[in-house]
């Protein structure tokens, strides 16, 4: 009788008191306490305080010492050209640190931009040491798990502002915007659109203030219907090329906050008879392999995939060291490479 009252006095709450405590059904609660991501971020939060504060014991599902010489890599599409300048400069920096990296393409089957539901949970049975992600944007539940699992990460040209505290490598994307426009006005074009991402994107904004500002400093106004947002895709960079050539005072140049965009401008440009950079220049931004097999090749600005990668790889080893970085973003400079597709405008 002793025993068993010793027992009870000890033992901590069942996952039901702190399905009650935290308002919600004991297999949410039992998602939270699994690791599973398909919870809400305020739910999550409800419960794991609810676990802090009834002193639920738990056993975490993510142990970075089970193992210290992998990390994971992921990647939007295994097909996109810039994952394989991403994938190098990754593992050149992790061998050098003695890991291996698993590489991963967390595409979702209907293509949208962030990973699938559930790809986290088979990160956490690998039982990585930290992740490096190269893909456009991760879901807030997606970011309250990693937080909750205390798994180290670092972002790689996330497209959208990350949530306060997440360490993010990038490139200056301001300057890039900076200098591939200055590039068109030392060529003597005054008449300059731009085509940019979503309204939302931290880098197609970025490269958009820095084509604002170097038309300022060059006395220019920007004209408002020469700013168009294609969302880096080919298709829409070819409909809003064709709306820009329709205007009354069409452009002279155009500068494609992406090579994709750009590759779409020159597209829409041969279907009107036009020649790039005769009658139209144009600039990207990226230099991906594909800029260099345009016809003419594309002049561009250059994003350093491999070395954001590298700096990303040492970061994230320093954070499983226990180390924070001084600065949660961290940029790298740009370089305009000069090809074909630019050239002074037509009298």
């Amino acid at each position: 009788m002793g025993r068993t009252a010793r027992s009870s006095a000890t033992a901590g709450p069942t996952l039901a008191v702190v399905a009650r405590e935290a308002g919600v059904s004991v297999p949410t609660a039992s998602k939270v306490v699994n690791g599973r991501e398909d919870v809400a971020p305020e739910t999550r939060r409800r419960v794991t305080e609810a676990l802090d504060r009834l002193g639920y014991v738990r056993r975490p599902r993510f142990d970075p010492a089970r193992t210290p010489g992998m990390v994971d890599l992921v990647v939007q599409s295994l097909a996109d050209s810039r994952s394989g300048a991403v994938l190098h400069g990754a593992e050149e920096a992790a061998h050098d640190a003695g890991l291996d990296v698993v590489v991963s393409a967390a595409l979702s089957r209907n293509r949208a931009a962030r990973p699938e539901r559930g790809w986290l949970d088979k990160l956490s049975a690998r039982g990585s040491a930290g992740v490096l992600f190269n893909v456009p944007e991760l879901t807030d539940a997606q970011f309250a798990w990693l937080e909750q699992h205390r798994i180290p990460f670092v972002l790689i040209d996330p497209v959208l502002e990350p949530p306060p505290g997440a360490v993010s490598v990038g490139a200056a994307n301001w300057q890039g915007g900076v200098t591939a426009t200055e590039h068109l006005l030392s060529l003597g074009h005054e008449r300059i659109a731009v085509l940019t991402g979503r309204r939302r994107s931290m880098c197609g904004g970025a490269r958009l203030a820095g084509y604002r500002s170097a038309l300022a400093s060059a006395g220019l106004p920007h004209r408002p219907e020469y700013i168009r947002h294609a969302g880096s895709d080919e298709a829409a960079a070819r409909r809003q090329m064709r709306e820009l050539l329709d205007l009354p005072q069409p452009p002279t140049a155009v500068f494609a906050c992406s090579d994709r965009m750009a590759l779409g401008a020159c597209e829409a440009l041969a279907e009107r008879g036009l020649r790039v950079p005769d009658d139209m220049s144009v600039v990207g931004f990226d230099d991906l392999p594909e800029a260099r097999w345009a016809a003419p090749a594309l002049t561009t600005v250059r994003q350093p995939f491999s070395e954001m990668a590298a700096t990303a790889l040492r970061l994230l080893v320093r954070m499983m060291d226990g180390e924070r970085p001084e600065s949660t973003r961290t940029e790298l400079s740009t370089r305009l490479i000069v090809r074909g597709s630019t050239a002074a405008p037509r009298d």
